[in-house]
């Protein structure tokens, strides 16, 4: 298909983009282009968007990835003119993202890493659009051991038939299903593979640490860590993650990129930074594991700063401050999940 001439703002497609990291990147992406944001809200929410939902370069479109997606089906997108500027471009982040319903969702997400990843990549072909897939740090599995940093050219272990395989082992059948796309279809295509990111939006009481730490030093209660005090991770501020997608989309590479922070800190060490920076009057309690929530490699990111001119500029004691004041902000209010 040849491309379209473009006589207006780009035309982008962000699935997944309700979600906590691609609710940011549409908040980025909508200051010069428009947007089509594609959620179900299966661990998105709805409120991560509504402050976009009456700017005229952007809409959104209910809709499961894991089905095919029309998009001259969608009246509200004629504003567009899809069919004669087509789309440009396509971030791929959709996939249900919730420890604390990771067991309910099991299905949803091997259908997502699958089904879901096809569809996005089908739509880049009938349109030849760029397209970025957001994969994840665990396709590396268990961290290989302390102050390791693991590149891209490391294998990693993972088990097909454990019990967090539908993620750990989807997300790297999802590489192999964009490579095969890049290879045989050559649709232009990248692969980023996000290390744990924390920021504004993100859900409370639902197993994510950091916003579970500042909820329950907000509410006077003991911070929870489900391990012990061997537990560590790096943590990347969440507007470092969308630059980073961003510049990939313009930047020819070959090959997964890491994204994330190379600064490995325990768990232990975290809590009280937010106990310090809260001034809080708590403790810190240890829990048994659960399921998704191990300790992951810590990425090496020289490929990032080389291929993308990126790394991560939020430190994160500025990180934690700014998560703070907005889930201060938020708790409490009407509809806050």
């Amino acid at each position: 298909m040849p491309k379209k001439v473009i006589f207006d703002k780009k035309n982008i497609l962000v699935t997944g983009g309700a979600g906590f990291i691609g609710s940011h990147l549409c908040d980025e992406l909508i200051k010069d282009s428009k947007v089509i944001c594609v959620d179900n809200f299966s661990s998105g929410s709805e409120k991560n968007i509504d402050h976009l939902l009456s700017d005229p370069n952007f809409e959104f479109i209910k809709h499961d990835i894991t089905k095919p997606l029309d998009l001259s089906k969608y009246p509200e997108l004629q504003k567009f003119k899809i069919e004669f500027q087509g789309i440009q471009e396509i971030y791929h982040l959709a996939c249900p993202m919730s420890p604390k319903n990771f067991e309910k969702n099991k299905i949803e997400v091997v259908l997502a890493n699958s089904y879901g990843v096809k569809n996005a990549l089908d739509l880049a072909c009938k349109y030849s659009a760029k397209f970025v897939h957001a994969s994840s740090s665990v396709i590396y599995g268990d961290q290989i051991k302390k102050g390791h940093k693991i590149r891209e050219n490391e294998l990693g272990e993972t088990d097909p038939i454990s019990s967090r395989a539908s993620y750990d082992e989807g997300k790297r059948f999802a590489e192999t299903i964009v490579e095969s796309y890049r290879e045989i279809k050559k649709v232009d295509a990248k692969i980023l593979r996000i290390f744990r990111t924390y920021g504004p939006r993100m859900k409370i009481g639902d197993g994510q640490m950091i916003p579970d730490f500042i909820n329950n030093a907000l509410d006077g209660k003991d911070l929870l860590i489900h391990g012990d005090n061997s537990f560590s991770s790096s943590f990347c501020y969440v507007s470092d993650s969308v630059d980073a997608l961003t510049k990939a989309m313009d930047v020819d590479f070959k090959g997964p990129i890491n994204i994330g922070s190379d600064v490995e800190i325990k768990l232990e060490d975290l809590a009280n930074r937010v106990i310090s920076i809260m001034g809080a009057n708590v403790k810190i309690e240890y829990e048994d594991h659960i399921l998704f929530m191990k300790s992951l490699n810590v990425p090496d990111i020289s490929k990032a700063r080389n291929e993308l001119e990126w790394m991560p500029v939020i430190s994160l004691d500025k990180g934690l401050e700014m998560t703070i004041y907005e889930l201060r902000a938020s708790k409490g209010l009407k509809g806050y999940e």
